[in-house]
């Protein structure tokens, strides 16, 4: 069993799920085939990730097949580069389409076959409308669309004109080819849709054999019932189409008869998934690239550190419905955070560091701490930590001059150094700034381990790397895209950008078990969050990108609504 096999639990309800049960106690199929269809003219986000999980879930789930079909039918904005990205980015998340992979230009010479087929039975016709004429010419929500004047051609005269479309007479936008419904249909799909269109481009799979191409709304069916797709699962904006669907495969000889069911597409607050406004984002430089940490592509989740496990587990409780609905990133968060607890090693990093000196403690000394790897998980082993006279701690574990509840590192206050030994501060240096540079402090010998023999108690346990041995490196802080957390649904939600999306830390000190972490590869840096590193990482210069942080605010937000 693969770690895809457990994504939804057996028995799993949802109005798809229980769609598929009747068709299968009903006798309308013998078996389950579901397709994952994007087009290969971008990268998967975790929208998609959502359709994923979804198709290769189900046809899991009831014993079928799942086929990953690449619907490449405009060569303008289509590239190996995203048929790449695709397939690397489903495997990633831990499904395999076997040997069912497809793409829709597979299908082009049936395609143009089925498309004479529908003008012999008078059924499609060659136009000569502009695509402004024709969208006149379409209607409205509340008007009845208007005939072309070229509608009622002869069929000699469209099958002459077609075929010299395909052998590239015309121009592009000159003529497309029509399907012959009802241009007074309440459903304006159903208003003589356009079937095939002129474009001068070169196809990535194809070349140059052809310069008119299928639209979508003609494919995609015909793909589904070529495939022997049994449920065609879409998002609601296909909704209105599924009457064309639906007509397409009733007036055509396919060899099946799929069914599309449509479900609502994801929303998430603080970013953005429209494939238009992740295209500006990189192309006008807000971000590094499609594979930048604040970016909601696989790449980026994946390169900041999300486990593909989490994005099935996000993907399961988000759910099924036919309600548009915003979901908290938090969730998504809170997913990364649970998984993460249970399998991230431990390490200590300091990211703002400051010097502390312990006076007491032998000069030219190092000796190694036992630490625990993963407290969740005892198989992790230990791991040997260096500690030394000179330590750096977060800059924020110390006040001068602290209030009542601060219960951290303070003058002569005594706090416990985690796996080590109890401190106490003794002495405050300053530079001529005013500003603290160093600690001077002593430790207590007999606490060794960081408990003290007599019982004391203290209030605060402290990270810290020796700084003899500490690891220099860059640390990045990532935050939301979006400041305002609905704003990726408005007419330009790039007018919401997060100026403080990225934190960049230079400075940071990290214990030198670190040397060794590979990039992806999951660390919870003790007390600040979880880490991984990051493809920019050198030997000699790590980088680090952080994850999600330690704090559960989807926990807080639950136990807020429960309230």
């Amino acid at each position: 069993m693969s770690d895809a096999d457990t994504i939804t639990e057996e028995g799993a309800r949802d109005f798809i799920r229980d769609g598929i049960r009747d068709d299968l106690a009903g006798g309308r199929v013998d078996g389950v085939v579901t397709r994952f269809p994007p087009e290969p003219n971008g990268y998967l986000h975790i929208g998609h990730a959502k359709s994923v999980c979804l198709n290769f879930g189900v046809a899991q789930e009831f014993g079928g097949r799942c086929h990953l079909r690449m619907d490449d039918t405009n060569p303008v904005k289509e590239e190996h580069e995203y048929i790449e990205s695709i397939k690397k980015d489903v495997r990633w998340l831990g499904y395999d389409w076997g040997e069912h992979l497809y793409f829709a230009s597979d299908y082009f010479e049936q395609l143009y076959d089925w498309a004479e087929h529908l003008v012999r039975a008078s059924k499609a016709y060659v136009d000569d409308l502009s695509a402004d004429e024709i969208r006149a010419h379409r209607g409205t929500l509340i008007e009845p669309g208007t005939d072309s004047p070229y509608r009622e051609r002869s069929v000699e005269e469209n099958l002459d004109l077609l075929r010299r479309m395909r052998a590239g007479e015309f121009k592009e936008g000159e003529r497309v080819l029509r399907a012959k419904i009802d241009m007074a249909s309440g459903n304006i799909n159903l208003r003589d849709p356009v079937m095939y269109r002129i474009l001068h481009s070169p196809h990535p799979r194809t070349g140059d054999a052809w310069c008119i191409y299928p639209t979508y709304d003609f494919a995609h069916g015909q793909s589904d019932a070529i495939e022997h797709v049994t449920h065609s699962l879409c998002t609601l904006e296909f909704a209105d189409h599924r009457p064309l669907y639906d007509w397409f495969v009733e007036n055509l000889p396919v060899p099946a008869r799929p069914h599309q069911y449509e479900f609502s597409r994801l929303n998430l607050t603080h970013t953005v998934l429209s494939k238009r406004r992740l295209i500006e984002l990189v192309e006008q430089g807000h971000v590094r690239g499609w594979d930048d940490p604040r970016m909601p592509t696989l790449q980026g989740l994946r390169r900041r550190g999300y486990p593909p496990a989490a994005i099935r587990d996000f993907a399961g409780r988000v759910g099924i419905t036919k309600s548009d609905n915003v979901v908290e990133m938090a969730l998504l968060e809170h997913c990364a955070r649970e998984l993460l607890n249970k399998t991230a090693e431990r390490r200590m990093a300091v990211l703002d560091p400051l010097k502390v000196v312990i006076e007491n403690y032998p000069e030219g000394q190092v000796e190694e701490l036992e630490a625990v790897n993963n407290p969740e998980d005892e198989s992790a082993g230990r791991r040997r930590v260096p500690f030394s006279r000179e330590l750096y701690i977060e800059r924020e574990d110390f006040m001068e001059d602290p209030p009542k509840k601060f219960f951290r590192l303070a003058p002569g206050r005594e706090v416990r150094l985690r796996y080590a030994y109890f401190l106490t501060c003794n002495e405050v240096v300053k530079n001529d700034a005013g500003e603290v540079v160093e600690l001077r402090c002593s430790y207590d010998l007999a606490t060794r381990g960081g408990n003290a023999p007599d019982g004391r108690k203290v209030k605060a346990t402290l990270h810290w790397v020796s700084a003899a041995k500490a690891l220099s490196a860059e640390v990045r802080l990532y935050d939301h895209l979006l400041s305002a957390p609905e704003a990726g649904l408005e007419a330009n939600p790039l007018e919401h950008l997060n100026p403080d999306s990225l934190k960049v830390l230079t400075d940071c000190r990290l214990e030198p078990n670190l040397a060794d972490a590979e990039a992806g590869g999951a660390v919870q840096f003790e007390r600040l969050g979880y880490f991984c590193l990051d493809p920019d990482a050198t030997p000699d210069r790590p980088v680090f990108n952080r994850t999600v942080a330690l704090r559960d605010t989807w926990a807080k937000i639950q136990a807020k609504g429960k309230g």
